[in-house]
């Protein structure tokens, strides 16, 4: 407890955590969200940033995987180049496609993570694929798209223009 909490007084120690948590209203129904400390979201960002070596491989052989069987009758006329370690399709990287979908995943994850559920329930342990078996894709980014506006309202809303 430092200085500034103690001269709130007990009961602003006790509900302090209430002053952190933001709603808003997506197609009838009032979501909750944590809004995070700067140490937390400065977490979350880097957890973000540096996604999984394995999974982006995964996601690499995934997308490859048809590519890699059609190996012979593909060149690059047709816009696929073979490189060491990577596949080029009309320029663009497979890797780096792989990479992007982890970090895009891990975003959404990682958002969701600070909506507040119902007592009883956690979503520590959720993965992405529970996400994307709940909502489309679609669906994910405007709920993301909500919770950065309500953890961080722009100047607009600020304003109230």
């Amino acid at each position: 407890m430092n200085q500034l909490e103690q001269a709130f007084g007990k009961k602003f120690i006790e509900n302090k955590s209430l002053l952190r948590i933001r709603s808003f209203e997506m197609s009838g129904h009032t979501f909750k969200v944590k809004v995070p400390l700067t140490s937390e979201y400065d977490a979350i960002l880097e957890r973000i940033r540096i996604p999984n070596e394995e999974k982006i491989q995964e996601y690499y052989n995934e997308l490859t995987k048809d590519l890699k069987k059609e190996k012979e009758s593909l060149n690059a006329e047709l816009g696929v180049i073979f490189e060491e370690n990577d596949i080029k399709v009309q320029g663009r990287s497979m890797l780096e496609t792989a990479k992007n979908k982890l970090i895009t995943e891990n975003r959404i994850l990682e958002m969701i993570k600070l909506l507040v559920p119902e007592e009883g329930h956690t979503l520590e342990d959720i993965t992405y694929k529970d996400v994307e078996e709940l909502f489309p894709f679609s669906v994910q980014l405007e709920i993301i798209e909500h919770i950065g506006e309500t953890i961080s309202p722009s100047y607009k809303e600020i304003k109230g223009k």
